[in-house]
Parts: C-alpha cells; sequence; structure tokens
C-alpha cells in the first residue's frame, strides 16, 4: 500500500473514530486488531512461539494472549489517533498510582526520566501526567510519509506532550532533563551490539543503554512506570519509587547493574500484564541471532 493511501486512510478513520463513544471506539480498534491476527498469520506463528518460549507457557495459553495482545493494540492505535479528542478529560479514565514519584522529583528541579516499555497505552500515560502539570516531552521517529510524522507530533501536542524529536537528539534530550523535564524512554527494543545483555524477562537480551548514561550525566530521577487497561476499558497508570542502587550508587554509575534492575522492574510489568506487550517484536534477535549468548558473551 502506497504512503499517500496510508495517510488518507489514516486521517479518514480518525476523524470517524473521534465521533464514537470512547469505550466503542476501542472496541473497534480491538476487532480489527483480532482481524489482522488471522490474516498477519507469518508474525502470529512468530509472536505466538515467543510466548511460549519466552514466558514458558502452553502453546495454547500462548495462542490466548497473543489474540489478546493483537486486540489490545488494535485498540490502543484507535486510541491514540482520538487522543485530542480524549485529552481534555484523560483523568477520567485514566487512574494514576504513584504519580507523587514523578512530581516530587519536578518540584525540586530534577529532570526525569520513566522508564517504561511498548505496552499497555503509553500515549494515555504522557497525556495524563502532562494534564496534572509535568512537562513531558515526546520523542519519535520520522515515517516513510512525512505528513503521517507531522500528524503524530499534532496529536501529542494536543495531548499536552511537547514533541521532542529524535532519540538519538542527545542536545535535546540532554537539555529538557536538565531543565527538569521529564522524558519516556522505553528500554525494550534490540539495539543489537549497541546494546549491554541483560536479563529481559529473565533470558539475556541487548538492552539500550541510554537511560543508564542520561541519568549518569544528569542526575535525573529515574522512575519505572506503565499506563496498564483494566477490564472496565479504564486504565491505571502505575509508577514505582525513584530506582536506587545497593552500596548507595547513583543509578547509571554501573551500567550492567542499572539495566539489570531496570529491566527486572519492566519485566514484572510484563508478567502481571502479558497480553498487553508488543510480543510482535522480536525483542530476543541479537540472541538468537548469536551476537550475545546467554552467559552475556
Amino acid at each position: 500500500m502506497s504512503q499517500p493511501v496510508i495517510y488518507r486512510a489514516l486521517y479518514a478513520y480518525r476523524n470517524i473514530v473521534s465521533l464514537l463513544p470512547r469505550r466503542t471506539a476501542s472496541r473497534l480498534g480491538g476487532a480489527i486488531g483480532k482481524l489482522i491476527y488471522y490474516l498477519n498469520h507469518k508474525k502470529t506463528v512468530q509472536a505466538i512461539a515467543r510466548v511460549e518460549k519466552y514466558l514458558g507457557v502452553s502453546h495454547k495459553e500462548a495462542k490466548k494472549i497473543i489474540k489478546k495482545c493483537y486486540w489490545h493494540f488494535g485498540a490502543a492505535a484507535t486510541e491514540f489517533v482520538r487522543l485530542p479528542h480524549d485529552a481534555n478529560h484523560i483523568t477520567d479514565f485514566v487512574e494514576q498510582d504513584g504519580a507523587e514519584y514523578v512530581l516530587n522529583p519536578i518540584k525540586e528541579g530534577r529532570g526525569v526520566l520513566l522508564v517504561t516499555a511498548h505496552i499497555g497505552n503509553w500515549e494515555y500515560a504522557a497525556s495524563a501526567l502532562a494534564h496534572i502539570g509535568v512537562p513531558i516531552n515526546g520523542l519519535g521517529a520520522d515515517q516513510r510519509d512525512e505528513r503521517i510524522t507531522q500528524m503524530i507530533a499534532d496529536i501529542r501536542t494536543a495531548a499536552g506532550v511537547k514533541p521532542l524529536g529524535k532519540a538519538s537528539d542527545l542536545r535535546a534530550v540532554l537539555g529538557a532533563l536538565r531543565k527538569g523535564e521529564m522524558i519516556a524512554v522505553p528500554i525494550d527494543q534490540d539495539p543489537k551490539e549497541k546494546g549491554l545483555p541483560s536479563p529481559f524477562l529473565g533470558h539475556i537480551a541487548s538492552t539500550p543503554l541510554g537511560v543508564a548514561k542520561l541519568a549518569e550525566k544528569t542526575g535525573c530521577a529515574v522512575v519505572v512506570g506503565a499506563c496498564l487497561r483494566k477490564p472496565n476499558g479504564d486504565f491505571v497508570s502505575k509508577y514505582l519509587p525513584p530506582l536506587e542502587m545497593a552500596g548507595g550508587k547513583k543509578f547509571g554509575e554501573d551500567l550492567q547493574a542499572s539495566l539489570d534492575l531496570a529491566n527486572e522492574k519492566i519485566s514484572d510489568f510484563i508478567r502481571e500484564n502479558s497480553w498487553q506487550w508488543l510480543w510482535l517484536y522480536p525483542r530476543w534477535e541479537s540472541v538468537e541471532r548469536g551476537l550475545f549468548n546467554e552467559d552475556r558473551n
């Protein structure tokens, strides 16, 4: 499908779902996601095998998790495109548990790194924090169609999130943290040989170094969190106390120990909400291809 066609389809879909009640729009997106479960056979089979291997569950249970995963991300994509319609009343359906762990450092003038993952609805998390006064910046990547890139930036701006640019723009990221602002950084992507091997769901995976290096450079608070879907269609954003290292070290001083701790906390969220994590992504690809092994070599 060409990029102009994708853009026009997204534009039309956004307009349609913005007319619907929120839960109805989410169910429509979920239905589309479930349809893709059946149509996207190769990736579905790969994701099921991934769940079996890394969660240690039966094939039947893995299929159930992945089917719900497709539903969830279909719903989440729909919730994102209609976010400008919902942002002004987002705290009506996004509960915040532990928001003080973000707010307190901000009030002290310290930056905050939110360590997160592609789980739940991270766009709702950002908008809900912005709604209570947290100066939060959004990192993004350029899409092949610049109109889609701009659409994403416009949606985030309407949700109260400041578009900062690419994650690779180190000067902008450091500047925001040093100004006492917040940046959310997912650590569940595979940076290949540029990462550090660290246990993720109990299995070694190449892990981005960015959060540890940024924390060491800026002295910012490092908070782990995720916005999770509840059975009734609402959400709860859960934030843990700022990460502290053994022996009085600051997060980031010991790269390995810091990343191990961050991965441990994120893994706990995933185990408890497995169908809300992006199993379609090959998180352990570096190990599977032999760049690292389970002994971290």
